[in-house]
């Protein structure tokens, strides 16, 4: 254990040492290394943050939940949208029948909408989403309220003129999230209780529910107001913990042509949507992104990899009379080639580390452009460093070969 620290330290002293002696010549030499890293772990830390962002939005969807729409989310040739605009709207109807047929659905809600334009005295926001939901839309849904309450049971009942608003609604139209609570906004000549402010969710990258810029009303209310039928209708189904979103498609494929008394030829009316289908197609995606991001950066490497081996073929040049007096000490082939990739390897993580402080002074400055924020993951810095050590080793063994291989007495005779 302690010779295995020696020649650590020794290693780490050489390197260090051929840092000092031969600066400009060791730095352009490990530049590749360090432009290979910065791509590799920049195109890594970018995609991995945006790959949570979209994948966090993907989850604001509900989780192990189908969404049955009329309209098929795939999209592509063989879903055109003329196929599927003459299909009948999602009712109310249905979706209590779905409750009490599906023996796999935990809960399900329907989700209707539609753009209002709301005022508060001389404040007017224009375009906000008034979403009409029935009772277990937050289970389903992640609403975290930031002031006030949810819709209760008895509003969800009666139909009452109550909702929760969002955190960039109330900035509007208040000046402050927190004064909007109690207060009466209005909307073609029709008023709303605020009872509520959603927190701030932020800008989602893949479409969805825009909490920030809605008002979110009973599905009984906004019945009272709109036709629900033009209005975009949708079933949202949340399956029960236990059972796969494949499993509970299926069924609920059987429940609503049983509700809508379908024959067994008749094609179906309405699509039923996996929202964990679109998590596999984002990861898909990402990791093709990846897959240009390591092509980029091994070209860095190769490149920065002949760089360390022609420093270490240098310094076993430099230092093979050093060599034949070690080896005539005593010392043995092993112990001079694991001294040599050692140090190739400590050069190799130099290179890296400073490629490492580079992706984080980009990660800080593209946090401060984009909407979400880069974030360097645990496991990206030990892959760099993983990559630093086995270029290292890569890149020496050659040299380190030669110098374990030198005769004694030729190498100490070597001016």
């Amino acid at each position: 254990m302690f010779k295995l620290l020696g020649i650590l330290w020794n290693s780490f002293r050489m390197a260090m040492q051929e840092l000092r002696v031969n600066k400009l010549r060791t730095f352009l030499s490990l530049f590749g290394i360090t432009i290979g890293i910065f791509c590799i772990i920049g195109v890594l830390a970018t995609v991995d943050s945006l790959e949570r962002k979209v994948q966090n939005d993907i989850k604001s969807f509900g989780n192990n939940t189908i969404y049955v729409d009329k309209w098929n989310y795939g999209g592509g040739p063989d879903n055109p949208w003329w196929k599927y605009m003459k299909r009948p709207p999602m009712r109310v109807e249905e979706m209590k029948f779905i409750k009490t047929k599906s023996q796999l659905a935990a809960n399900a809600a329907i989700f209707v909408s539609n753009n209002v334009n709301l005022s508060y005295h001389d404040n007017i926001l224009n375009n906000v989403n008034m979403y009409g939901v029935s009772e277990e839309f937050n289970i389903i849904q992640t609403i975290d309220i930031g002031y006030g309450r949810y819709l209760n049971e008895s509003e969800f009942t009666r139909g009452a003129t109550t909702g929760i608003i969002g955190y960039k609604v109330a900035d509007e139209l208040f000046g402050n999230a927190e004064k909007a609570v109690g207060k009466e906004v209005s909307y073609s000549g029709k008023r709303i209780i605020v009872v509520g402010v959603i927190k701030k969710q932020g800008q989602s990258f893949v479409g969805g529910f825009d909490y920030d810029q809605s008002l979110i009303v009973s599905y009984r209310y906004y019945a009272s107001v709109f036709n629900p039928d033009k209005s975009n209708p949708f079933i949202m189904v949340q399956g029960k913990p236990t059972i796969p979103s494949a499993a509970l498609a299926d069924e609920l494929t059987g429940v609503m042509r049983q509700s809508r008394r379908l024959s067994p030829t008749a094609e179906d009316n309405f699509s039923c949507n996996d929202v964990a289908l679109f998590s596999e197609q984002v990861k898909g995606f990402f990791g093709q992104v990846s897959a240009g991001g390591w092509a980029i950066a091994g070209l860095s490497l190769i490149v920065g990899a002949f760089g360390v081996a022609n420093i270490m073929f240098v310094t076993v040049r430099e230092r093979t009379s050093q060599i034949g007096l070690k080896k005539a000490l005593g010392a043995k082939r092993r112990t001079i080639l694991t001294e040599f990739l050692i140090e190739s390897a400590f050069l190799c993580i130099i290179g890296g580390l400073i490629g490492l402080g580079l992706v984080e002074l980009l990660s800080l400055v593209l946090s401060a452009i984009l909407p979400f924020p880069i974030f360097i993951a645990p496991n990206i810095i030990i892959l760099a460093l993983s990559i630093c050590i086995i270029l290292g080793i890569i890149s020496g063994i050659i040299p380190a070969s030669i110098a374990a291989r030198m005769d004694p007495v030729v190498a100490i005779r070597t001016k």
